[in-house]
C-alpha cells in the first residue's frame, strides 16, 4: 500500500506517486507483462541481471575498500 498526501499541489504528489512507483519496479513490471517472456529468454534475462548486480556490488565494494 502507497499513501501520499496532497498539500495542495498534486503535480507534486504525482511526482511523489511515480518516483514511489519507479523504486518498487511497477512500471519495469508492466513492461515486462506487456509481451509474453518464453521461459529460456527469462532464465538468460534473470541471469544477466544478477551478473549485472554482482558487478556493481563488486565495484561498490572496491570503492570503500583502499
Amino acid at each position: 500500500m502507497i499513501e501520499i498526501l496532497v498539500n495542495q499541489n498534486l503535480e507534486k504528489a504525482m511526482r511523489v506517486l511515480k518516483r514511489k512507483l519507479i523504486r518498487e519496479g511497477v512500471f519495469k513490471e508492466l513492461k515486462s507483462r506487456r509481451f509474453y517472456e518464453k521461459p529460456s529468454e527469462r532464465r538468460k534475462r534473470k541471469e544477466k541481471e544478477a551478473q549485472k548486480k554482482r558487478r556493481k556490488e563488486a565495484d561498490r565494494m572496491k570503492r570503500f575498500l583502499p
